[in-house]
């Protein structure tokens, strides 16, 4: 141990099954914050090593990744984003009134591709997910 009552990150890696990799990645989501020491190294005491572990068993338990909870905490945190969620959520689709019906699936059509021409292009990686 660190210092008797805490691990260094490569000790926690072994204790908990994370990769130190994907604590330093758990540590900048904010999802579980690790004190320092006074030369700057992580320090996982075990309020670190429980949220680590429930942590674990939240994504099982819900079939989450990090992403998904890490989504969840900026939403928390995210007042501007989760109101436009909500709005999201709750709209209904709706023909811009200065389109005709049978025109509204070309417009959209149209826009689509103005929104993929600005992102640029669209490669497909060896999971068949685009990226």
């Amino acid at each position: 141990m660190a210092d008797g009552t805490s691990l260094t990150i490569h000790e926690a890696a072994l204790t908990t099954g994370w990769s130190s990799r994907m604590l330093r990645y758990i540590e900048d989501s904010g999802l579980v914050v690790p004190r320092r020491s006074p030369a700057g190294y992580r320090l996982f005491g075990p309020g670190e090593l429980q949220r680590l572990r429930t942590l674990r068993e939240l994504l099982e338990d819900f079939e989450l990744d990090l992403s998904d909870v890490g989504f969840a905490l900026r939403l928390r945190h995210d007042a501007e984003l989760r109101e436009a969620l909500d709005g999201w959520f709750a709209a209904e689709p709706m023909r811009p009134p200065e389109v005709a019906a049978p025109d509204w699936l070309v417009y959209e059509q149209e826009k689509h591709l103005q929104l993929l021409a600005l992102a640029g292009p669209v490669t497909v990686g060896s999971t068949g997910k685009e990226t």
